[in-house]
């Protein structure tokens, strides 16, 4: 495995021959194979992508002609291409390669993307402001076939010049997305996209062309399509939209791929989508088979293609959730769970498994979830739950506000993956849900801090009759056994009592407050640790009643510090008078924070123990206080 590396760029990769370039495939393979073993991340959809990202590399000129991905998380090979392959080892690790495109890593990639069906909208406008500004280059918008049922890809769809020049799209169609496609549009665009007998005409049309000759092969893109578009449905559905079609075409040979995308840039003068066929997974067979499994996969051994072990003693807040929500969805037949094309990551599989009336995934289609749960909840004689990532909630903003709080509907969101998300990086840290939903009159926001309490949330929610947001992170966490206790709304707990120092943390971050509680106590103080469990209403009375006693009021939360706890409770203090109270809130700063293991991220920020506790001691030294207790004042 030596060819790889010789390609430092795409002008590297354009000196080869095309009988060498699978060759470089299977090198290109290997190497995410190798990586991904160690570090885990997107892998069958990269593998299914290899080929595709070769044959459009090897014929347009990056980064001139831009490669604009959907979602990204299938960039791998690309990064490979545009040299990064020395930083390739730590992708999606601490300081090394973001999982996704990131434009501050290579002139190669255009845009951050974490988040589906953005590339035909962004892709539009560089074509715009390209034609504006009277430049040559390609724009290739490069979708999955899933980005087809996301809402903001159609409205891109429905605005496309019939003029556009060197506009390609390319449809990579492995029938999945993360998990299997959903929707009446998936099975619309597999009758359209897989027509056998248009297909078995036009492969008949290419092979008569192709002994024709030199002269009439010149024009035998135009002709193959001309009269592929006589017998087939696809072609006309696609040109409704402004767009000629081409293919479907086998997405793993190269030269294929390669003497298409050659045609398709000398005749470019209306915008076209190329249809390529692709095995999610193609090159390792259990990911091929297995491609939910392993599309987000965590390290595994290659020898054996099995997943290390990595069981947590402790289960996660998911896996209690989704245990839960089923249990109370056995005893209780009006709840309904509806999630946007993430019910493995949720764990509401084996409640989908179940109940698949009441167990609804919608697609990778946020805005409409949202919507769609505040019409189940119509009349509010069923309970429904929309089981949405704090990321993903961020693009139905304005469902939420329109169709489920002004409507005063009492759907339960489960926020999952809130708070920082590691290794996904800064398109996916669920780190500003607290500003938008505070922001939402009647608006519940609670946040348990073991698996005991989510469960209590999640018996207690319906009985408040307001919309809900239970928001938790994707990591382990204590789950006793107890017997549940009702949860009144906007109750707070005092978790261990002290003096002078009152330390308000919210969900997880209580952890970390125990932690720092044992480390001033060996220092001479004493704090007071209060979970909030409400960020949203706060529980005013308990507040007032420990803050009107304590000195300095300290906040943690893995949260944006902007529109998050912090804020929140700075504003009840000066809204109460509470103003003899010194205030610090912990959290996170105004800045984007980038890829990273949890731990890592957490130091970096300052939120990990040790550092707030250094913090806290430099600020407040026993003698600090004492001095204070004797003047009224903090020294």
């Amino acid at each position: 495995m030596n060819r790889l590396k010789q390609i430092l760029s795409p002008h590297d990769l354009k000196k080869l021959p095309i009988e060498d370039l699978p060759e470089i495939a299977q090198e290109i393979r290997q190497t995410i194979i190798d990586v991904l073993a160690i570090n885990g991340g997107h892998l069958a959809s990269n593998l299914g992508i290899v080929e595709l990202t070769l044959a459009l590399h090897y014929v347009f000129d990056s980064p001139d002609d831009k490669l604009i991905f959907d979602v990204s998380h299938q960039s791998y090979p690309h990064k490979l291409l545009t040299g990064r392959q020395d930083l390739f080892p730590k992708i999606r690790q601490y300081k090394g390669l973001c999982g996704f495109a990131n434009p501050k890593e290579s002139i190669h990639d255009h845009f951050y993307a974490g988040h589906a069906g953005t590339a035909l909208s962004l892709a539009l406008g560089v074509a715009k402001n390209r034609d504006l500004t009277k430049r040559g280059d390609y724009i290739l918008p490069i979708l999955g076939d899933a980005s087809l049922t996301c809402g903001v890809t159609l409205e891109a769809l429905n605005n496309i010049p019939k003029d556009l020049q060197r506009f390609i799209v390319v449809l990579n169609d492995n029938n999945m997305s993360i998990s299997r496609n959903v929707g009446a549009m998936t099975k619309i665009l597999s009758r359209l996209l897989n027509n056998p007998t248009a297909n078995h005409v036009y492969h008949e049309i290419e092979s008569m062309l192709a002994r024709i000759g030199p002269t009439v092969a010149k024009q035998g893109l135009k002709i193959k399509e001309s009269i592929k578009n006589l017998v087939s449905t696809t072609a006309p559905f696609f040109e409704q939209f402004g767009l000629s079609y081409v293919g479907p075409i086998d997405g793993h040979d190269i030269g294929k791929l390669i003497s298409t995308l050659q045609d398709l840039r000398h005749f470019s003068t209306q915008p076209t989508l190329l249809h390529v066929l692709t095995v999610k997974g193609k090159g390792m067979e259990t990911a091929t088979q297995n491609p939910i499994s392993w599309h987000g996969c965590k390290p595994f051994d290659k020898i054996t293609e099995k997943f290390l072990s990595t069981a947590a003693p402790q289960p996660t807040f998911p896996q209690i959730f989704g245990n839960h929500i089923l249990k109370i969805a056995e005893k209780d037949p009006s709840l309904v769970a509806v999630t946007p094309a993430m019910p493995a990551g949720s764990c509401l599989e084996a409640f989908m498994e179940k109940f698949p009336e009441r167990c609804l995934d919608v697609g990778i289609a946020e805005s409409h979830s949202v919507t769609f749960c505040g019409g189940i909840a119509y009349g509010k004689k069923m309970k429904v739950v929309s089981s949405v990532y704090a990321t993903f909630l961020q693009r139905a903003f304005d469902n939420l506000f329109q169709d489920v709080c002004l409507q005063e509907l009492p759907v339960v969101f489960a926020v999952d993956r809130a708070g920082i998300s590691g290794p996904d990086g800064s398109t996916h840290h669920g780190i500003y849900d607290i500003a938008f939903l505070n922001a939402m009159p009647n608006m519940v926001i609670c946040q348990p801090r073991n698996g005991q309490i989510l469960r209590e949330l999640l018996e207690s929610a319906f009985s408040w009759g307001r919309p809900t947001a239970i928001r938790y992170p994707n990591m382990a966490t204590d789950d006793s056994t107890e017997n549940l206790q009702k949860r009144e709304l906007g109750t707070a707990e005092i978790v261990a009592e002290g003096k002078e120092i009152a330390i308000i943390a919210l969900g997880s971050m209580n952890q970390v407050a125990m932690r720092v509680r044992e480390i001033l106590q060996e220092n001479g103080l004493s704090p007071t640790i209060i979970d909030p469990i409400f960020v949203k209403p706060l529980d005013s009375e308990l507040l007032y009643r420990v803050l009107s006693d304590h000195k300095v009021v300290v906040t943690m939360e893995e949260h944006s510090l902007q529109g998050g706890l912090g804020m929140i409770i700075n504003s009840f203090l000066m809204s109460n008078g509470l103003n003899h109270l010194q205030v610090i809130n912990f959290g996170i700063p105004d800045t984007y924070v980038e890829q990273g293991s949890h731990k890592e991220l957490m130091q970096q920020l300052g939120l990990d123990a040790e550092s707030i506790a250094k913090r806290l001691l430099k600020e407040f030294s026993p003698k600090n206080i004492y001095e204070e207790n004797e003047a009224g004042q903090l020294s």
